[in-house]
């Protein structure tokens, strides 16, 4: 296999399927199956989600909620989405384990780094949920610098497209696709693969990413054998 240890970064958008709200049942047990998959394969297993299928606390502004709460509020509907997730695994016969970046102490595990690599080493999967604990960070922050945490191979992030383009592919049928960028060019062409802080990080420590289409079967697998898809940003 060409990766031993990944984080895995799932859209909460992602989660949504085709209802606009909360969350497919049906597409989180695909997910879970895809994990479950690789995980048999041997690999250790750390993931990330977002929570913008329930809430996002960028927007809590319009709202006329004060962005720290909302901030706080957007990390725990990652929880809800990571403790979803958690059931799906285990209802497959999965063992998980899920962290969070603050106490909740009736439902997880705090973060603590040599745990979580302990946890992966005895072959559980490890999710990480309610972000970095911290308001201003997104999940995509919380992804980069948990990966770097745990010494994983490679940030995976699964959306709906199968890779980065120069712009909106479902808005620009000429958009064009990219196979592989080194950090450079992507800040180069500007292009919105993750927040700067979290794709600062990956960068710095020299933390590869690849963008690639989640909801594809079998992609995620192909990924771990080292077939070329999606978008490798190095």
């Amino acid at each position: 296999m060409k990766y031993s240890r990944i984080l895995l970064k799932l859209s909460g958008e992602a989660l949504m399927g085709e209802k606009g709200f909360g969350i497919d049942s049906s597409l989180l047990e695909k997910y879970s199956n895809e994990i479950k998959t690789i995980h048999e394969k041997g690999i250790e297993i750390a993931v990330v989600i977002g929570g913008g299928n329930i809430y996002r606390g960028i927007e809590a502004q319009e709202s006329g909620i004060n962005r720290v709460q909302g901030d706080y509020m957007g990390m725990l509907a990652t929880l809800i989405n990571s403790m979803a997730l958690q059931s799906h695994l285990e209802k497959l016969g999965c063992d998980t384990r899920l962290m969070s970046g603050f106490n909740v102490n009736q439902v997880c595990e705090p973060f603590i780094r040599r745990k979580a690599i302990r946890h992966l080493q005895k072959r559980r999967i490890v999710i990480f949920g309610a972000g970095l604990g911290k308001p201003y960070f997104t999940t995509d922050s919380t992804a980069s610098l948990r990966a770097i945490e745990i010494e994983a191979n490679i940030v995976l992030k699964g959306t709906r497209v199968d890779g980065v383009y120069s712009s909106d592919p479902e808005k620009n049928k000429d958009a064009i696709k990219f196979e592989e960028l080194s950090f450079n060019e992507a800040y180069e062409k500007n292009l919105n693969i993750m927040d700067m802080t979290a794709f600062t990080l990956c960068k710095e420590n020299s933390l590869p990413i690849i963008v690639f289409d989640m909801n594809k079967p079998g992609n995620l697998s192909n990924l771990i054998e080292g077939k070329k898809i999606g978008t490798l940003i190095y």
